[in-house]
């Protein structure tokens, strides 16, 4: 039968109605967006004016160039690369650490184990007590502040064990030990290789929490030279802090107002695009590894 089947009232008024809502949320969601790129490339007046709506108007790279010139955001910048490459590394060798044991049925204690695992996510000690913890660890305005005390999340270690449980089969460790493999050749040469996936997952969910981290380094850190990139831009959206060495004549008002509207946008756009550029890279792994992961738990 090469004729289609051809679809009743009720059935093109729900596809209609599913076309309607889901670009109406598309709209929702992409106009912020669009909205904000095209306020970077306009000119000050523009933007104040309320000019600019979904073109950019007056076009210029003032506001990039303005966010190249202050004095923090390039140390910023390779502050939070540094975070984030850093961190995710320390997070996922210990997710994989954690893991793996736990998906284990020779491994008697997992039960036990992942029960405290669980525990933690129910119940912590609270914002007072974790800062006690990073002072008395000495890591009070140190880098390590922001990776060492979220170097492994729970819910990580369970779509990785839950992925380790669904995709590697005892079948294949069995085989492995009778060939003489051990327990660490076995994940270095076998369990590592065929967990890609699950290895993009986690390494995405933790370097965009890296990345996007301000509240601990306005908890931990001092000094301006260890700050993110995330917590310049609090500071400026928030603040409203300008560097006054970027207008020859501080007393410009308007033009500081212009140039502060300009960095809201610019910085905002600089911050995001690393993960914007990342991320279609580990799309497929994405998928495919939150897939497995979440069969069952």
């Amino acid at each position: 039968m090469t004729g289609s089947i051809k679809e009743s009232a009720d059935d093109r008024l729900f596809t209609i109605a599913n076309y309607i809502i889901l670009s109406l949320f598309t709209v929702t969601i992409l106009y912020p967006l669009i909205y904000i790129v095209s306020a970077s490339f306009s000119s000050s007046a523009a933007v104040i004016s309320g000019k600019v709506w979904l073109y950019p108007v007056d076009p210029t790279l003032a506001g990039y160039e303005a966010v190249f010139k202050h004095r923090l955001i390039m140390s910023s910048f390779l502050n939070s690369v540094f975070y984030t490459v850093v961190g995710t590394t320390i997070n996922v060798l210990f997710t994989l650490i954690a893991a793996y044991p736990l998906s284990r049925k020779d491994f008697m204690p997992r039960h036990a184990i992942m029960a405290l695992f669980v525990f933690t996510m129910m119940f912590s000690g609270g914002l007072i007590p974790s800062y006690l913890v990073v002072k008395g660890l000495g890591m009070i305005d140190t880098r390590w502040s922001l990776i060492i005390p979220g170097a492994l999340a729970v819910m990580n270690v369970i779509i990785a064990r839950t992925y380790f449980q669904t995709t590697i089969p005892d079948e294949l460790l069995e085989a492995a030990q009778m060939d003489g493999c051990s327990d660490f050749t076995f994940v270095q040469k076998i369990v590592i290789p065929l967990s890609g996936p699950i290895i993009a997952v986690i390494a995405l969910f933790y370097a965009v929490g890296h990345w996007n981290q301000y509240f601990n380094a306005l908890l931990y850190l001092k000094h301006q030279e260890l700050y993110p990139i995330q917590l310049v831009l609090r500071d400026i959206l928030v603040q409203n802090e300008v560097d006054a060495s970027m207008i020859t004549d501080v007393a410009d008002q308007a033009a500081r107002d212009g140039l502060r509207e300009l960095l809201k946008y610019s910085l905002i756009v600089v911050s995001t695009l690393p993960v914007l550029i990342i991320y279609p890279f580990l799309q497929r792994h994405f998928v495919k590894g939150m897939m497995i992961g979440s069969l069952k738990g």
